[in-house]
């Protein structure tokens, strides 16, 4: 009987090895998982900010220039009206 109890506490003692094992190699892995994620987000971010600053400063310009021409009636010059002054 007590040799019976050592073999079956030797076998758990393998298994609770073997587990905690497995689990520290599953654990390296997730976390290499989590840290390339989170280094492609922090690259999507700083990709988005540039998008919004671009878009905020081609927004700007479109909307004076559909103000000066609506609102304003301004217009380009033609080459024609163009004076250039030299000192």
């Amino acid at each position: 009987m007590t040799r019976f109890l050592l073999i079956l506490l030797v076998l758990a003692s393998i298994a609770s090895a073997i587990s905690v094992v497995y689990a520290r190699h599953r654990h390296r892995v997730l976390f290499d998982e989590v840290t390339r994620l989170e280094r492609a987000r922090d690259e999507l971010n700083v990709e988005f900010g540039r998008l919004q600053l671009e878009q905020a400063t081609v927004a700007e310009a479109t909307r004076i220039d559909q103000v000066a021409r609506v609102r304003l009636g301004m217009k380009f010059p033609e080459t024609a009206d163009v004076v250039v002054i030299r000192p």
